[in-house]
């Protein structure tokens, strides 16, 4: 049996595994059940894909997410995995052949809906025993806890998978999840001794921001105005913001659509096809989108308004730079969202769920208003501990010019104390700048403190209060309406034993941008060779190969199939697929440029060569000429074998050279003089220039053959 390793060299195309996907991954082998809490592009879906290319039978995976069993599925196939998916989007008769497939045995993974699985009296549950089931992956699986961001009622059923398959491991996994979800989620679904992964949160690639919300419009059409040709998510809170928005950012010249609850189904998949294949740039939408989104290239994620909690800004951000790339989330807060959202919070008959989601959202609050790093905040949420500075966020970047604030402290604190530490924020800053208001009581306006602050803003007294906060002069208690609190740190300040130094202004310092050096006109070439080849396919450009890896072909320009090895993204199957054309626009690039291959000074670890004939006789390639032998045709075994056309000829070509097949077989006749007179002005390193000359009536497939012949003979 091959090792995890070799099949994530061979299959997926990576040197190693990141994270803890290794250490899930033998678990999983050895028959035990696992939870695993990894973020968003972390790898989590190659912790139960990797075991199903291992096990023997079937792997189902739960998913409620339509949009996402899509795209991996799609990925699947295009790496030569044989998977489907079962959910409402497809129809009556294809849903019927998948079933057939299932029973036939030709299917390693399953993607299902959770009502699907447990549906129809469980006669599903009855064709899974029938054929045998080796691993259940449950994706989302925070899904399952009434105290998860996501709660899906349907999710509970899932505890009967170990009733009904005792013998199966279960592998389940989420992005996000506090130690209450966590708890929960293992509690519900009732794994057996389950093995906890737990991997670290930072997403060292996404930058964090958090602006204020006035003229927030031009604010963003600034943004977006300077990333054009990116791709990014906008996040609002309502169907009517989404749609307006993205009507006054289309009228400005942004490449946009709305997408929402309230419009129909149609629509809502029309534009989320044209985000993921590149068609726009740009998605504004509820929360209602997004979530399953597996796109790789989203350069952005704007909230337009407060997320609910952290474990939802960190979901939703986290679809942002999934490639490993420099992304933002950027915030735009206006501390009106809390007084907006707290009554979303309230839970109906459920006082203790109400407080949770209070306190959630105080939670969010505290992360735009504090003046500490962003991303030290959010891991120290999910129990992580940070450094006190990432120097990636806008907190960090800043810097800041303070004062003595001691005597403005003072007064805060005072107010506060002659209070009687019974009122929040607002009523206390009332309070301090003489407010006439008749809300201000009137034993407070007789007190000596009232109107001490008048000569201060609102807005800056509601600035200082947050940073006493944040140094820990002040707390805030309570969830759905908190008071002002003195600590320990309040009457040092009082009583004049410290300096209380506080923000005068601030400036922002420019990120450190700058990327690794690549060849920027070859990567655009190879964007539209991609996009090129997408179409052809139906799928969306980045399960071709995502930006990262055109990156590193555009920096170590590879001019060998053997160098492409070296590629992250690039395994057997996708060498056989794209190599050649690939390979065709680096080589004509490096000679227009007059370039050399940098491919030595990347750092890798060597995969076996694959140009020996013992090697290179592999279990598929065998597979194609044992069907082609029974008299099959090239498009006959594609379809069989769920694989391109492309790919078959690759394999049938191979044997070209060993004398099994011959050009003929491949080739018609008359085509053979043409392409080996192009292969004459040409030469045979590379495929892209002897395709460009003979045209669309010869496949890549046509002219491996007739070069696999040519070098037969010359040995």
């Amino acid at each position: 049996m091959p090792s995890p390793l070799k099949i994530l060299k061979e299959q997926f195309g990576y040197e190693a595994f990141r994270h803890k996907q290794e250490e899930i991954i033998q678990t999983v082998l050895g028959g035990k059940d696992a939870f695993v809490l990894m973020p968003t592009g972390g790898g989590k879906s190659l912790c139960y894909q990797i075991p199903a290319l291992l096990f023997g039978g079937l792997t189902v995976v739960v998913s409620p997410l339509i949009a996402l069993m899509k795209d991996q599925v799609d990925a699947l196939r295009l790496n030569g995995i044989a998977a489907a998916y079962l959910n409402s989007s497809l129809s009556f008769p294809e849903q019927d052949e998948i079933i057939s497939r299932l029973k036939r045995g030709e299917l390693k993974l399953l993607y299902i809906a959770p009502e699907k699985l447990f549906g129809s009296g469980g006669a599903f549950l009855n064709v899974l025993k029938e054929v045998g089931v080796s691993l259940f992956a449950i994706d989302e699986a925070h899904c399952v806890s009434e105290w998860g961001h996501d709660f899906r009622p349907e999710y509970l059923e899932l505890s009967r998978l170990k009733i009904e398959f005792p013998s199966a491991p279960i592998i389940a996994l989420t992005a996000t999840a506090d130690h209450i979800t966590q708890k929960d989620v293992l509690q519900k679904l009732a794994l057996k001794e389950p093995s906890v992964f737990v991997s670290s949160f930072n997403r060292a690639n996404i930058h964090y921001s958090v602006v204020p919300k006035r003229e927030s419009y031009e604010r963003l059409s600034e943004y977006l105005s300077l990333r054009k040709e990116e791709s990014g998510i906008i996040y609002t809170l309502s169907r009517q913001s989404s749609e307006t928005l993205a009507e006054k950012l289309k009228e400005d010249g942004f490449s946009v659509r709305p997408y929402h609850a309230g419009l129909d189904k149609e629509t809502r998949n029309k534009h989320q096809e044209m985000f993921q294949k590149d068609e726009i740039n740009i998605i504004v939408a509820t929360i209602a989108f997004g979530m399953g989104i597996n796109k790789s290239n989203v350069r952005f994620v704007v909230h337009m308004d407060l997320p609910k909690n952290l474990e939802s800004y960190y979901q939703e951000t986290g679809r942002a730079g999934r490639d490993g790339l420099k992304s933002d989330a950027l915030l735009f807060y206006g501390s009106g969202d809390v007084m907006k959202l707290k009554r979303f919070a309230e839970v109906d008959d459920n006082p203790e769920q109400t407080r949770i989601m209070l306190r959630k959202l105080g939670q969010m609050a505290d992360f735009c208003e504090i003046r500490l790093c962003r991303r030290k905040h959010l891991l120290n949420y999910f129990g992580e501990d940070a450094s006190d500075s990432c120097g990636s966020c806008d907190v960090c970047l800043t810097k800041y010019e303070t004062f003595d604030g001691t005597v403005i402290a003072q007064k805060a604190l005072s107010a506060v104390a002659r209070l009687e530490e019974k009122f929040g924020l607002s009523y206390t800053v009332d309070f301090l700048r003489g407010s006439k208001s008749e809300k201000i009581r009137p034993a407070h306006k007789a007190l000596k403190t009232y109107g001490a602050g008048a000569d201060i803003s609102r807005e800056e007294w509601l600035r200082h209060f947050k940073d006493l906060i944040s140094m820990g002069y002040l707390k805030q208690i309570g969830d759905q309406y908190p008071i002002l609190a003195m600590t320990d740190k309040s009457a040092q300040a009082l009583r004049g034993e410290e300096k209380v130094m506080m923000v005068k202004s601030e400036s922002v310092e420019n990120a450190d941008t700058k990327e690794e050096s690549y060849e920027e006109e070859l990567f655009n070439r190879l964007k539209n060779l991609r996009a090129e080849l997408a179409r052809k396919e139906n799928v969306p450009a980045y399960i071709i190969f995502s930006d990262a890896t055109l990156l590193e072909l555009a920096k170590y320009l590879p001019l060998s199939l053997d160098d492409m090895r070296r590629i992250s993204g690039f395994g057997e199957v996708k060498i056989a697929r794209y190599g050649e054309p690939f390979l065709g626009i680096i080589s004509e690039y490096c000679r227009e440029q007059k370039l050399e291959s940098r491919i030595s000074e990347k750092t890798f670890i060597r995969r076996p060569r694959r140009f020996d004939q013992k090697e290179r006789i592999n279990e598929t390639k065998s597979e194609s000429l044992r069907m082609f032998r029974e008299g099959k045709t090239v498009s006959e075994i594609a379809r069989k074998r769920d694989l391109a056309a492309q790919t078959i000829e690759n394999h049938l070509a191979f044997f070209i050279a060993t004398g099994e097949v011959k050009a003929t077989d491949l080739v018609a006749e008359e085509k053979i003089p043409r392409i080996r007179e192009a292969i004459g002005k040409h030469g045979n390193i590379a495929l892209k220039p002897l395709k460009d000359e003979l045209g669309d009536n010869y496949s890549y497939g046509e002219i491996r053959a007739v070069i696999e012949e040519m070098r037969r003979k010359e040995k």
